[in-house]
């Protein structure tokens, strides 16, 4: 902010005459880069398809309607394959997630310049692999089935949790760990009840959470072969069976709306 006068009357200004050239550059600097990106972008678009398309959407649509309502029957297990794979993939991940947080906060690790990096690589190399590419891998390594899938969605949400659980376990009241410790507890009885019952809820919450969003991406898994009911749906569109495939959609859909208000509710009950 600063004051300029106008004869003997002073204005205040809400920025200096540098600042606003400074800010005018900015957009000009950020108009020019989005131009630019957009002419790469627009050379590399074939225009003629993004012109038909939605008369390709709307051919697919009549296609794909009225659903195959009576092929509801083949997808159950499916379905509870896809919950399987999230709910044991999502339990893999918090036993490991737990050790991997511990080590990765400042406050609890047991070396800030060796264990606490390696926690953090940890996290940081589950987080950057997407749960497909992770099950790519495996149904390589360990061949297709659900199996795979089920080590794949929990290689993913190792980084995911362990991450929110670190930061959940550097931000405690340092108070009452002083409290606990003070009284002669041993550093079990310190992380017992100085620690835990701090984090207990933002452990649970980040759980719940993550199975919630495990839940969605175990859905696609089965394109690439890691089981679920994206087997049925990767082989309903290789074969074209439109209706197939708006079912598969509308039980994913509906699964995921039931997973997301029990999800919800069990946060709601814990925090």
């Amino acid at each position: 902010m600063s004051v300029v006068t106008k004869g003997d009357v002073p204005v205040w200004r809400r920025r200096t005459t540098p600042e606003q050239y400074f800010i005018w550059l900015a957009w000009l600097v950020g108009t020019a880069i989005t131009v630019y990106c957009w002419k790469l972008i627009s050379d590399k678009t074939l225009w003629i398809f993004v012109e038909d398309a939605p008369r390709q959407a709307a051919d697919m649509a009549s296609r794909m309607s009225p659903p195959a309502w009576s092929y509801m029957s083949k997808l159950w297990i499916p379905l509870w394959d896809t919950l399987n794979i999230a709910t044991l993939g999502t339990a893999i991940s918090i036993v490991l997630a737990v050790p991997v947080a511990f080590c990765a906060a400042r406050n609890t690790t047991p070396s800030v310049l060796f264990v606490r990096p390696v926690a953090l690589f940890i996290i940081v190399s589950s987080r950057s692999i997407n749960s497909l590419l992770w099950a790519l891998m495996l149904v390589t390594i360990l061949g297709p089935g659900v199996f795979a899938g089920v080590v794949a969605i929990g290689l993913r949400s190792i980084g995911f949790v362990a991450k929110l659980l670190y930061e959940a376990i550097e931000e405690i009241d340092a108070s009452q760990v002083e409290a606990v410790t003070a009284t002669g507890a041993s550093g079990a009885q310190v992380l017992t009840y100085g620690i835990v019952p701090q984090v207990l809820p933002a452990f649970a919450g980040i759980s719940v959470f993550r199975w919630d969003i495990n839940i969605r991406e175990s859905t696609v898994l089965g394109l690439v072969g890691a089981g679920g009911i994206g087997l049925q749906l990767d082989a309903s569109i290789n074969t074209l069976a439109w209706t197939q495939v708006s079912m598969i959609l509308l039980a994913i859909l509906a699964t995921v709306i039931v997973s997301e208000w029990v999800s919800a509710k069990i946060r709601h009950a814990i925090i």
